[in-house]
């Protein structure tokens, strides 16, 4: 198993930055892909962010291309998401998610996840 816990979230106004961390704890870091998710108020989880093992593949979805950006470290055994030009539409709780399986942008495909990191973006 890998335990997940997620920081840097906050408030910050439109057109702002923010980096992200998750930190993983338990079994081999560099053996699971990683990916971060959002959650708005009465919305379904989204996919934003994808790494794979090594850190030299990476997938976004088409609501934050261009301006996020998903890294890892293995030796801090640590996903970051750099999130640029941020919006109000980006207001939600995010989330990293581990699985061994590869990539995936379905919520259910993961096995592990962090409690979450608000973000909210003021106009």
């Amino acid at each position: 198993q890998v335990q997940l816990v997620e920081s840097g979230g906050g408030l910050v106004q439109a057109g702002g930055s923010l980096r992200l961390s998750c930190a993983a704890s338990g079994r081999t870091f560099s053996l699971y892909y990683m990916s971060w998710f959002r959650q708005a108020p009465g919305k379904e989880r989204e996919f934003i962010a994808f790494v794979n093992r090594s850190g030299g593949s990476t997938y976004y979805g088409d609501s934050v291309k261009g301006r996020f950006t998903i890294s890892r470290d293995n030796a801090k055994n640590t996903v970051y998401l750099q999130m640029n030009s941020l919006s109000p539409d980006d207001t939600a709780v995010y989330y990293c998610a581990a699985d061994v399986d590869g990539f995936s942008y379905r919520a259910g495909d993961y096995d592990y996840w962090g409690q979450g990191t608000q973000v909210t973006v003021s106009s």
